[in-house]
């Protein structure tokens, strides 16, 4: 078992005991969000950094009718 530490931008975003390493390009799932793994870094024998980067979200354009107007 190795003890993982999941970082964005310097950022520490999950911190768990995994017994598979994720690979570097992976894509995963962390806190219903997706990412892709960038780097993996041995501190020492069961110690990782695992370095992340999170799918960026669109953010949705309220339609706007033309002509009418809120009460």
């Amino acid at each position: 078992m190795f003890v993982t530490h999941f970082y964005e931008n310097k950022t520490s975003v999950l911190s768990q005991l995994l017994v598979k390493l994720p690979t570097v390009e992976e894509d995963i799932r962390i806190k219903g969000r997706k990412a892709k793994v960038l780097e993996v870094l041995q501190m020492d024998e069961y110690n990782f950094q695992v370095k992340i980067v999170f799918e960026k979200i669109p953010k949705k354009q309220p339609l706007k009718e033309i002509g009418k107007k809120k009460r």
